[in-house]
Formats: structure tokens, sequence, C-alpha cells
């Protein structure tokens, strides 16, 4: 069975790329795997890892009712995001990666748009970016 990855944030560049990979789950009947990225020590608290936990449970649960095979790993090994989504897309032979993207002003893209740009051109398998959606 192939898979397919998320990078999962409780926010609305996350749900929509939950959404997204959900989709694309069902249709190639792959198992999805959503992975949260904590990074421990950088400013991160432990009850920030606990809600973290919970927002990844009510997630688990949404996928379920879609009826959706799915895995939720929330990793707090210290690594950057784009390292960890990386590494399971390889450990997991994935067909896809699935990440969201927020607006950003000039000096965001400067310093902060790595990440994305990091899985994009290092990740071993294609890429779907999808923008979170307007409120």
């Amino acid at each position: 069975m192939s898979a397919i990855v998320v990078g999962y944030v409780p926010k609305a560049e996350g749900r929509a790329a939950l959404r997204h990979a959900a989709k694309e789950a069902k249709l190639r009947g792959a198992k999805l795997v959503v992975v949260n990225s904590a990074h421990m020590g950088r400013g991160v608290e432990p009850e920030d890892v606990v809600q973290s936990a919970e927002e990844l449970d009510a997630a688990r649960r949404e996928l379920d009712e879609a009826g959706v095979e799915a895995e939720v790993r929330q990793l707090t090994r210290g690594q950057d995001v784009a390292d960890d989504l990386i590494a399971v897309a390889t450990e997991t032979a994935a067909d896809l990666i699935v990440i969201g993207l927020r607006r950003r002003s000039p000096l965001g893209r400067l310093i902060l748009g790595s990440n994305a740009q990091r899985v994009l051109l290092d990740a071993p398998c294609a890429v779907l970016a999808v923008k979170a959606e307007e409120s």
C-alpha cells in the first residue's frame, strides 16, 4: 500500500494540508501518515506538547469519521520540520508529501520559508503545497 505524508499544525495551513491529504489518500487508496513535529528545547513548553497531542487526537477522530486510514505521529526529536517530514517520507516510501503554506511578509519569506523550500527541494517524492483558505 502506498503512503502519503502530511505535515500538520493546528492552524489554517495545517488544516488545509490535512483536508487535501485525506482527499488524496482516499483517491489513491493510500495510507495517510500525519506528522506533527514539536521542537523540544526551542521555546516549546511541555504544556504545548500536551495541547498538540489533544489536537492530533481530534484530527485522528476526524480522519476516522471520514474513513481515511491514518497513522498519527507526534515527533519531539528536536529536528527541523523539514527533516522530520523527509525522514518519515523516506521511511514509509511515501508517494507524496502534503504541506500547508501561509502568506508571509517579504522579510518572513527570507527568514521563515526555509522549511517549505527544503521539503520541496529535498523530498524523496512529489510534494503538494496547499494554501490555507482565507477567512
